[in-house]
């Protein structure tokens, strides 16, 4: 159902630097590029994500209880993501590690260098019997 999830920035050649390394660490690579965003995806026909320059000229802002979540295949993998996106500069907002109640639910939380808060998540749900 998701196609892809658009973040804003203000500095868009220092947003690229950081998602192109960040992506590159969990094999997704850019599939679409403008002068204005750039898209990344592991594949054209799997969910992106991209950054882009205000479309309306106004500075990117942050939304409130905004976040956009990357699937990986394994609690190892989100480790790796995080601590990839905490040494590109981005701030925690979570450590990796299991989360509350949800038995199965490993994440990491982090905002990049506009303030857009992500995180790398793994989900082990076990059926009901």
């Amino acid at each position: 159902m998701l196609g892809y999830v658009t973040l804003g920035t203000n500095n868009l050649e220092r947003a690229v630097a950081f998602y192109d390394e960040l992506f590159a660490s969990i094999g997704a690579g850019r599939f679409l590029e403008t002068e204005q965003f750039v898209a990344w995806a592991k594949s054209p026909e799997q969910p992106g994500m991209a950054i882009t320059k205000p479309f309306d000229g106004q500075p990117a802002s942050v939304g409130n209880g905004v976040m956009v979540a990357i699937q990986l295949a394994s609690t190892d993998e989100v480790d790796a993501f995080y601590q990839k996106a905490l040494e590109l500069g981005a701030s925690c907002e979570g450590p990796a590690g299991p989360r509350g109640d949800m038995d199965g639910f490993y994440a990491g939380y982090f905002r990049d260098l506009d303030g857009n808060k992500l995180n790398g998540f793994y989900l082990n749900m076990t059926p009901a019997d």
